[in-house]
């Protein structure tokens, strides 16, 4: 695709650690996001930890950085590029940034990589030479990976505030989040700062031509019920739960809603792998439910696609999701979706297209028994999921994201915006203690 007359062509850097073979929703957004690039001849690169350092080509546009790094230390699935990578000359981000020049880099961690988009926008990291816009992507929030991974206490909470608004917001020239439930906690840290900063909210997306196009696979629906289902159970309703086994995604929920289903009309198959996967098999054993089948990770999206296409319900246990890329798939394959009323699903859910339930086991074994006792609404609903899925397809999503990229490098630059481009809030102006002087 040529690019628009009058528009130059924008190169940007994208950095997280939330990338492995089975990573989740920030992984799969960026890689729509790098078809996307490559689609619009727009230059990406990304920069993700790795076992080793290598580089990875993704078309004439498209670059990948892998660069070695440790894993991390609460969740050893992923690995984690520290400071002492970009810090100090000739280390592998400060060469990344001095070859490729980019126009804006964007941050989606909150934790050890925000300080070098602090350092680039103060102009303060020795050996490097461009000021880039520096933007940070919000994909989920800190307090409730603090209290899923760390401590439940009022401290943690108190310290994620304090971190929030003094380390991670003033880090950058601007921020955006996935969700209303995500930029929450931007908003309450953007009161009382000296620089204005602009909060946007972007949704993710689904493969809605993957997704929505899948058909159901009756060998592969054989296999989701447990390969030779107990005489009677042929004809049971199959909930499926698809995502990572992560504590951040309140799994036992899961347990509590099947031990409350008649084991004989309902199944569930469980698709995914992650740290809490051998805690979460060994409760089901011990309450002795057989209606569980453990499919592992799936990492071929097209057999991912088809076991959403060939079960009946899906069950999404987070209250805190921080936007839900598997829910949204789940509608786009005709799936009746079971969730939470709260969370960044909320964003595209409602009673219109799914079963919004208090995330309880007794709620969702309702919702799940409401389903498969009433039919004709279970057919309306699904039919307003796909619609509502169709709306998120992939190339509408980071089409968005991409416009928006030039419309903050044209900001950080001193431009105004246009008038499509408008953030949820702005932040407001403060003294040195952070208190708003109404300025």
């Amino acid at each position: 695709m040529a690019l628009a007359p009058g528009l130059r062509r924008l190169k940007t850097l994208h950095l997280t650690n939330a990338w492995h073979s089975s990573s989740g929703g920030i992984g799969t957004f960026y890689k729509a996001l790098l078809e996307a690039a490559e689609q619009e001849e727009h230059e990406m690169r990304l920069v993700v930890p790795g076992d080793r350092t290598r580089v990875e080509n993704i078309g004439r546009f498209c670059r990948i950085y892998h660069i070695e790094a440790p894993r991390a230390p609460l969740n050893r699935n992923y690995r984690m590029i520290y400071p002492y990578r970009f810090l100090f000359p000739r280390t592998a981000l400060q060469r990344i940034l001095n070859d490729e020049q980019p126009d804006l880099v964007e941050v989606s961690e909150k934790y050890t990589m925000p300080y070098l988009a602090g350092l680039l926008r103060t102009r303060r990291l020795p050996g490097v030479r461009v000021r880039p816009a520096v933007v940070g992507l919000s994909c989920e929030r800190m307090d409730e990976n603090f209290s899923a991974y760390l401590s439940q206490n009022p401290g943690g909470r108190k310290f994620c505030r304090w971190y929030m608004k003094w380390i991670y917001f003033p880090m950058f020239d601007h921020h955006i989040t996935v969700s209303e439930h995500v930029a929450e906690e931007l908003i309450a840290a953007s009161h009382g700062h000296k620089v204005r900063r602009g909060v946007w909210i972007e949704p993710m997306g689904v493969d809605y031509q993957r997704f929505g196009h899948a058909r159901p696979d009756p060998q592969l629906r054989r296999s989701m019920l447990g390969g030779d289902p107990p005489q009677g159970a042929e004809n049971a309703t199959l909930l499926l739960y698809a995502g990572r086994l992560a504590p951040e995604k309140n799994l036992p929920l899961l347990v509590e809603t099947m031990a409350l289903l008649d084991p004989l009309h309902f199944r569930l198959a469980v698709a995914g792998s992650g740290m809490e996967r051998e805690r979460l098999e060994a409760e089901f054993a011990r309450r002795g439910m057989r209606n569980v089948v453990f499919l592992g990770h799936v990492g071929d999206r097209d057999r991912l696609a088809g076991l959403f296409a060939s079960a009946d319900v899906f069950l999404h246990p987070n209250p805190r999701e921080p936007f839900g890329i598997a829910p949204l798939e789940a509608m786009a394959a005709g799936l009746a979706l079971v969730a939470p009323r709260s969370g960044g699903v909320i964003s595209y859910a409602d009673q219109s297209n799914s079963w919004l339930a208090d995330p309880t086991g007794e709620a969702f074994a309702a919702a799940a028994r409401s389903i498969r006792d009433n039919p004709p609404a279970a057919t309306q609903k699904r039919i307003a999921a796909r619609a509502t899925a169709a709306r998120h397809d992939w190339p509408h999503v980071t089409k968005r994201y991409l416009n928006l990229y030039r419309e903050l490098n044209a900001l950080t630059q001193g431009q105004c915006a246009s008038a499509n481009t408008r953030p949820r809030i702005w932040s407001t102006a403060g003294d040195a203690f952070g208190r708003e002087t109404g300025a």
